[in-house]
């Protein structure tokens, strides 16, 4: 299958544009917001948000965790997250992969927030 002149080219183009077609599908309420993750090279990021009102209700980051690798990273800011949440009194979630393939980190993150109380 050959791409299009106008299909972008790097990697992080074509993540943009994979998460604008998830996002397409995927909008965070009050009662059951996003659960948005990036991942960097170094870090993890996780913000549930609700897209109605445009907030951020939390976050959770690996920028200060102590783990010994991105796995271990990913199931802290899991975790993490969770915790963030429900104290806001979040339960349910919709999850937003932010164009990552669901696999390795991202899905640890995931599990670990459903450990840590978050329904998705």
């Amino acid at each position: 299958a050959t791409m299009s002149k106008l299909t972008p080219k790097t990697k992080s183009d074509l993540r943009a544009r994979r998460h604008r077609r998830i996002r397409g599908r995927v909008s965070g309420t009050e009662g059951k917001p996003r659960l948005s993750v990036f991942r960097s090279n170094k870090f993890l990021y996780a913000q549930v948000i609700d897209d109605i009102a445009g907030k951020t209700m939390a976050s959770a980051s690996s920028r200060g965790a102590k783990g010994k690798g991105m796995m271990e990273d990913a199931k802290l800011v899991g975790k993490k997250i969770a915790e963030e949440a429900s104290k806001k009194g979040v339960k349910r979630v919709v999850f937003d992969r932010g164009g990552f393939s669901y696999g390795g980190v991202i899905k640890a993150l995931a599990d670990a927030a459903r450990e840590g109380g978050l329904t998705f």
